[in-house]
C-alpha cells in the first residue's frame, strides 16, 4: 500500500496510518466490493426497500469494528469514538472507501452522516451530543440534513424560507425542503434543518439557524422520493418534506441563532473491458486502438492531478485550518467531480451500450457524481468566489510589473550602448 501513497506527501502519513491504509484497502477489495452484489440483491425491488435496509450491512459493520476501521473521518484525537489520524491520512482512506457502495457506510462515514456528526461535535452541547452524536457514532441511527428547498437558489443560504418562530420554549417550523438525502431510511431518526429565525436581522448570514427535528415528529410529511437520473437511492432517498406547525424544543438549537472517488473504479472497468481479448473491433482487440490506449492514459493523468488536488487540501488544513484552506477546497470541489466524470464517460464508451445499462455500476455512478457539481455548491459559485479573490490581486500584480518595467528601463539605459542611429 505504501506505493500508493504519493511521493510528495509520504513523510506525512505516519506508521499506523499506513497500516490502516493497508487494512482498509484489503477490507474494500476483498470484503466490501463483493458484497456491493449482495447489497443491492438483499435491497431488491418495489416500495418495500423503503421499509427496511440489506442485513449485509450489519455484518459489514460488526466486521469493520472487529479491523480497527470505525469511525476514520474523525480526525480529533482527543474523541475516544474517533480514530485521531489527519485530514490528509483520512483522505487516503476515503479514496479506498469511494471504489465500494457499502463501503463508507460499513465503517460508519457514509454522507450525510460524517458531516452531521462532525457539526455536532464542533457545535452541539452535551445534551444534544448525548442524544443524538452517542448513537450516530456506533451507526445504532442514521441522519438527514435538510437545507435546499424548492422555488429558490438554495445554493445562496440567505434565499432560505423555511421559518422558525419561536413561541414560549419551543420553535415552530413551516415550510418545504427537498433533496434531503438520507430521509427516506427507516433507521434515520434526526433531521439536522436550516431556516429562517431572525428575517428582519440587517446581517443577512444571521438570518438563519440550525435546529435539531426528530424525524417522528408531528406535521411533518414526507411528500416523495426524488430520483437522480432514475436512480432513487433506495433505502437512503432524497426526499421532499413538509414541515406544517412542525413543533421542537428550543433547546434543539444548535450553537444559537444566526449561527447557522468513484473514477479510479471507473478506470479499473475500462482496462478490464478493453483487455477482453473477445472484445475486437475492426479485427484487433480494443487495447491496441490507438485512441482506447490514449483514454487509459489521459486517465490516469487526470486522476492523479486530482487526487493529488485533494490531498492539498488536505494538508493546507492539517496545517492552518479549513478557514485558511477555502481556496483549495473550492478548486477540489470543482475539478474532482469534473475530472470524475470525464473517466466515467470514456468507460461507458469503451463498454459500449452495456455501459449505460444496469449490467455495469458506470451508469450509476455517473449520476452519482454529477449531482455533486450542484449538490456540494455549484460549480458556478467557487469559480465565482476564486475569480473574485484571484482578480483582488490585480493591483499588486500591475504594481510589481510597473517597477520590472522601470528597473528593466534603467538597466538597459545603464548596461547597454544606445544602438547606432545609421543602422
Amino acid at each position: 500500500m505504501a506505493a500508493d501513497i504519493p511521493a510528495i506527501v509520504t513523510h506525512r502519513i505516519g506508521e499506523r496510518a499506513r497500516s490502516t491504509l493497508d487494512r482498509v484497502k484489503t477490507f474494500v477489495e476483498e470484503e466490501c466490493i463483493p458484497a456491493d452484489a449482495v447489497y443491492f440483491a438483499q435491497l431488491g425491488h418495489g416500495d418495500h426497500r423503503w421499509l427496511t435496509y440489506p442485513p449485509i450491512i450489519d455484518l459489514l459493520k460488526a466486521r469493520a469494528k472487529e479491523l480497527g476501521l470505525w469511525n476514520l473521518f474523525i480526525s480529533k484525537p482527543c474523541l475516544e469514538d474517533g480514530a485521531g489520524f489527519s485530514n490528509l491520512e483520512y483522505a487516503l482512506m476515503a479514496e479506498q472507501l469511494g471504489r465500494s457502495k457499502v463501503a463508507p457506510e460499513a465503517t460508519n462515514t457514509a454522507a450525510p452522516d460524517s458531516g452531521n456528526m462532525d457539526l455536532l461535535m464542533t457545535y452541539g452541547d452535551e445534551r444534544q451530543k448525548r442524544q443524538w452524536l452517542d448513537p450516530l457514532l456506533k451507526g445504532d441511527i442514521r441522519s438527514a440534513f435538510l437545507m435546499t428547498e424548492p422555488d429558490i437558489a438554495s445554493s445562496d443560504a440567505t434565499n432560505i424560507r423555511m421559518t422558525m418562530k419561536r413561541e414560549g420554549d419551543e420553535y415552530v417550523l413551516n415550510g418545504t425542503k427537498w433533496w434531503s438525502s438520507g430521509a427516506g431510511d427507516s433507521r434515520c431518526r434526526i433531521y439536522i434543518v436550516l431556516g429562517k429565525t431572525d428575517p428582519q436581522n440587517p446581517t443577512a448570514f444571521r438570518q438563519q439557524s440550525v435546529v435539531l427535528v426528530p424525524a417522528s415528529t408531528r406535521g411533518i410529511t414526507i411528500r416523495r422520493m426524488l430520483s437522480v437520473y432514475g436512480y432513487d437511492d433506495a433505502p437512503h432517498g432524497h426526499g421532499q418534506i413538509t414541515f406544517e406547525n412542525v413543533r421542537v424544543p428550543a433547546s434543539n438549537i444548535v450553537l444559537g441563532e444566526g449561527r447557522g472517488f468513484e473514477a479510479e473504479r471507473a478506470l479499473e472497468w475500462m482496462l478490464a473491458r478493453v483487455n477482453d481479448d473477445r472484445r475486437k473491433t475492426f479485427g484487433k482487440p480494443l487495447k491496441e486502438h490507438g485512441v482506447v490506449t490514449e483514454w487509459i492514459a489521459r486517465s490516469r493523468i487526470e486522476i492523479d492531478a486530482a487526487r493529488l488536488m485533494v490531498l492539498n487540501a488536505a494538508v493546507k488544513i492539517d496545517d492552518l485550518s479549513v478557514r485558511e484552506a477555502v481556496k483549495e477546497i473550492a478548486e477540489a470541489k470543482v475539478f474532482v467531480p469534473n475530472i470524475v466524470l470525464g473517466v466515467i464517460d470514456r468507460a461507458v464508451q469503451s463498454w459500449g451500450a452495456a455501459g449505460v445499462s444496469q449490467d455495469t455500476p458506470l451508469a450509476s455512478m455517473w449520476a452519482q457524481v454529477r449531482t455533486l457539481k450542484i449538490a456540494d455548491g455549484p460549480d458556478e459559485i467557487h469559480l465565482q468566489q476564486l475569480g473574485r479573490n484571484e482578480g483582488r490581486r490585480a493591483d499588486k500584480l500591475l504594481e510589481m510589473m510597473a517597477r520590472q518595467a522601470h528597473t528593466a528601463k534603467a538597466m538597459l539605459k545603464e548596461h547597454c550602448k544606445p544602438e547606432n542611429p545609421r543602422l
